[in-house]
């Protein structure tokens, strides 16, 4: 059980925190020699961690929202909603490694079915041998599309790409 965990939205002074959220789960969960993603590709992305101004979560469009987790006021997960015309998107939940298992992730998905427009499909792209995450989104209701992406943005600097498996929750299933 979590205590004192509270869902916001990011603010600038979050970037830091929010920049090695995302560092540690990478490395907690991306690395994969049959994949060829390695601990230097990852170290790579994030070379520049903790040099941002935060302005990325200022002035941000009306269809996308950070949220942070914090415990203590610090930033434990991290958590991107963008809402397109044609459908919703979970486009990311973070939660440092040691927070995963704890409702961190529930509570980001109750704060998403506020933001987003519950008339459209959700969608979600995961790494498919993110067998934790997919499960976890199948607990709310996802379900594979069976659809398989290689996004060029994810080029990692070896030249490996994750593959993402598209999962889906329809706007007439969604699971509150």
């Amino acid at each position: 059980m979590i205590l004192n965990i509270s869902i916001q939205k990011a603010i600038p002074e979050d970037a830091q925190e929010i920049g090695e959220v995302y560092y540690k789960t990478w490395l907690a969960t991306y690395i994969n020699t049959e994949f060829g993603v390695t601990k230097e590709d990852i170290d790579f992305i994030f070379k520049d961690i903790g040099k941002s101004d935060g302005s990325k979560y200022l002035n941000l469009p009306a269809d996308t929202v950070y949220f942070t987790a914090k415990e203590n006021d610090h930033v434990v997960g991290v958590c991107k909603l963008i809402k397109h015309n044609d459908k919703n998107e979970l486009k990311s939940i973070y939660i440092l490694p040691k927070y995963q298992g704890m409702g961190v992730g529930k509570k980001f998905w109750e704060e998403a079915l506020h933001f987003f427009d519950s008339t459209k499909d959700t969608l979600v792209k995961v790494v498919t041998y993110n067998r934790n995450a997919i499960e976890f989104y199948k607990r709310l209701g996802f379900k594979e599309t069976g659809k398989i992406f290689y996004d060029e943005t994810f080029r990692m600097q070896s030249g490996a790409i994750p593959p993402e498996t598209e999962m889906i929750i329809s706007a007439n299933n969604t699971v509150a």
